[in-house]
């Protein structure tokens, strides 16, 4: 006769509350529901897959050696400060420590490429020069989070589209490239948000989305983050909106408003050593108004 084991009925309301939180032991339950629901579709649309897959051909005839062929890799004893930030956000996320190259590029940015299972992060070196460590950890942690969530070969994809339409059949490729890019604006709230859980802290991660908009090291101190998220207010009913719908990122404002809410959620608290806050379908809610470009 089969055997039926005990039943921990407390147990199984503990875990289903964790579940419903978004506070499960699961390492992607902070990924904004929009960008996970999107790249499961991608799978059933034939332009995103032919463009994903000529992508990966492409970086890997010759993709990565034009992007690395005059930038510097990171380890342990070239740039250790960096190599340890990323490590750190490696060890938070879950992941391999990833590859890291210093770009000398006067912008402030950071990007991840190759593919899912060759990928790297590249980072300009304004960046390192503009950011504290905590701040260039939560930059650090959001590339780390494209890496997490499979991201990268659909970034692969986004370029070499983007540069396919800039020189010919831009035609052609802008259905598939739009799609890659309405996805991207939504990836990126997940990959802030994982820049956030290495970071710990919202004001370092909001403050380091903010250095990227202002670009001045003399003007730093003086940014008032509550004036800045004014200018959202001002311009969202222009029409200028419009061309956020063919943008990969969504506005900086928009993003550090829906950053704080994740880091009302009680996943991020718990992370932190708090208790309480919103689950996560009440954060993503509240997000979807948030990061919408029309309507």
């Amino acid at each position: 006769m089969a055997t039926v084991g005990t039943l921990d009925f407390e147990g199984f309301v503990a875990e289903r509350k964790e579940k419903q939180a978004g506070s499960s032991r699961d390492p992607h339950a902070y990924v904004y529901v929009s960008d996970k629901t999107t790249r499961a579709t991608f799978q059933r649309i034939k332009p995103v897959e032919l463009a994903v897959a000529a992508a990966v051909r492409m970086f890997k005839t010759f993709g990565k050696n034009q992007l690395l062929g005059n930038t510097i890799k990171v380890g342990p004893t070239q740039f250790p400060r960096v190599h340890n930030l990323g490590k750190r956000c490696a060890e938070t996320l879950g992941i391999a420590p990833p590859t890291i190259y210093i770009v000398n590029r006067p912008t402030l940015n950071a990007a991840t490429a190759g593919t899912n299972d060759d990928s790297f992060i590249l980072v300009h070196s304004a960046l390192v020069d503009h950011l504290t460590d905590e701040e260039l950890l939560s930059v650090i942690g959001h590339e780390c989070g494209h890496i997490h969530n499979n991201h990268v070969v659909y970034l692969t994809a986004m370029r070499f589209l983007t540069d396919m339409a800039g020189r010919f059949m831009g035609w052609i490729v802008l259905p598939a490239l739009v799609a890659l890019q309405a996805w991207s604006r939504r990836a990126e709230i997940t990959c802030d948000r994982a820049g956030l859980l290495c970071s710990g802290d919202i004001k370092v991660s909001t403050r380091a989305l903010a250095k990227l908009a202002l670009g001045s090291k003399k003007l730093y101190e003086e940014l008032n983050m509550d004036a800045f998220l004014e200018q959202y207010e001002e311009g969202k009913e222009g029409i200028g909106k419009i061309t956020e719908y063919l943008a990969s990122h969504p506005w900086l404002p928009k993003r550090v408003k829906a950053l704080r809410v994740f880091a009302e959620s009680q996943l991020f608290r718990e992370r932190s050593g708090g208790s309480g806050g919103l689950t996560m379908d009440q954060v993503d809610q509240e997000v979807h108004g948030i990061i919408k470009v029309m309507g």
